[in-house]
């Protein structure tokens, strides 16, 4: 015969638990991703809930790398450019169209990592994006 437990005060910290702000975890979680402010806050005042300070660090990981991507590759391409053009014009456009290209991949990939890690939050899943996860996962404890 089975007993019930009884239910001591605060629900479980994770994905079904209470975040610090009053929200369910798992939607502090997913919300954290493309409302980097709410992700900030949530890293910093966030002691009890491991799932939410994991998923908002990750947040934040995500769009540093992302923006340090981008603003390395402005500044190799402006130099390949101007190596380009000053040898033919046609090269010049050539290198200006792959370097568009490029900058609409990453900031693609960038936007599909972060609506895949927030549907993953709110199913409530410990979903780790390549390179930022094992970091967040580290700095969440």
């Amino acid at each position: 015969m089975s007993y019930p437990q009884p239910n001591y005060g605060a629900p479980p910290a994770g994905p079904t638990g209470k975040s610090s702000i009053g929200l369910d975890g798992n939607v502090a979680s997913a919300i954290g991703y493309p409302i980097g402010i709410l992700a900030l806050v949530l890293a910093i005042i966030e002691k009890e809930n491991r799932f939410v300070r994991f998923h908002a660090i990750q947040s934040l990981l995500y769009a540093v790398v992302a923006t340090v991507l981008l603003v390395v590759l402005g500044i190799l391409s402006t130099i390949v450019s101007i190596v380009a053009v000053s040898i033919s014009e046609t090269l010049g456009g050539l290198v200006g169209l792959v370097v568009w290209l490029l900058y609409f991949g990453v900031i693609l990939a960038y936007f599909g990592g972060l609506i895949l890690a927030a549907i993953k939050a709110y199913q409530g899943q410990w979903f780790k994006l390549p390179v930022v996860g094992n970091f967040a996962e580290k700095f969440a404890r």
